[in-house]
């Protein structure tokens, strides 16, 4: 399966496109770039791994976190090294793995799910 992706690095760069091997317990994995270019990416230099919806998104859209994730696992708030704050729902948070999926407590986001590096977080608090 093809995912739609957006590559979030530590150092605040940016990149849309879509991988097929992309695994939570894997420190590589292929990515495509819009423009059919392919690389290998290291998960250690990112930040996140934002499943999205499509690439436009809505750039007006105010975050408001407040939405119940059935089966989405335990609310937790993660503060990110670079001060961003994200609050979802995650069912395999683990401070000694890589990283760990969370759903995003907003569903009118653009995002599905996301894939935050653990190194990349200063903080995870459980709600």
């Amino acid at each position: 399966m093809v995912n739609k992706i957006v590559l979030r690095y530590k150092d605040g760069k940016s990149i849309n496109g879509q991988t097929a091997d992309f695994f939570p317990n894997k420190n590589t994995f292929h990515f495509e770039t819009l423009n059919g270019e392919i690389i290998e990416v290291n998960v250690e230099l990112l930040k996140a791994i934002f499943f999205v919806k499509d690439f436009i998104g809505n750039k007006d859209h105010k975050d408001s976190y407040v939405d119940t994730i059935s089966g989405g696992g335990r609310k937790l708030e993660v503060l990110f090294n670079d001060g961003e704050k994200l609050i979802g729902y995650s069912q395999g948070y683990s401070p000694n793995r890589i990283g760990f999926f969370a759903v995003p407590a907003d569903k009118d986001q653009n995002n599905e799910r996301i894939f935050i590096i653990t190194s990349a977080t200063k903080k995870v608090t459980f709600l």
